[in-house]
């Protein structure tokens, strides 16, 4: 094996769990996820001597992750029923009910928007860096990002006015 194939594998090994996870919030289903994860980490793999030149490959990857989940949900091919079943145990201190909750309110917006919430909060990115990985507007990144907001918040029973701090639970 040669050493960029070696970083690879490093690389695959460090960030597959996270990719993993951020899939799951796209998609809702883990097995779903875990082919996006390595549709992801395959297209990767074509192009890592290009990628591992650049300054952050994980943003790379998960760029290439979203748009492999709107390429899917696009495409229609999976008729797989997704179930209120979850084969993860969730994390220690973390209160499984709430997480649940707003999985499935997640789940009940579109797939753009869906991209977009959990690119922009759940990964903590900037408007800039979603509408790079979506190749959206910015605007179009912002004015979405509040309009789900609004449709989260009135799917968990929240009043849909603005709040402090971007927050969903503010």
């Amino acid at each position: 094996m040669s050493q960029a194939d070696d970083d690879f594998v490093e690389y695959a090994r460090a960030s597959a769990g996270q990719l993993r996870r951020t899939a799951y919030l796209l998609c809702r289903d883990w097995d779903l996820a875990a082919d996006l994860t390595q549709t992801t980490l395959a297209r990767m793999f074509l192009h890592w001597p290009r990628i591992s030149r650049r300054e952050n490959p994980h943003a790379y990857a998960r760029q290439v992750l979203s748009r492999a989940f709107l390429d899917h949900h696009r495409a229609k091919r999976s008729h797989e029923v997704v179930t209120s079943e979850f084969s993860d145990v969730p994390a220690a201190g973390e209160d499984p009910d709430l997480r649940l909750t707003l999985v499935d309110a997640l789940g009940r917006i579109p797939p753009r928007d869906r991209a977009i919430v959990v690119l922009r909060y759940w990964e903590d990115l900037s408007v800039e860096s979603v509408a790079e990985i979506l190749g959206l507007p910015t605007g179009t990144v912002t004015s979405q990002s509040a309009r789900s907001l609004a449709r989260l918040r009135h799917l968990l029973g929240q009043p849909a006015g603005p709040a402090a701090g971007n927050s969903l639970f503010a």
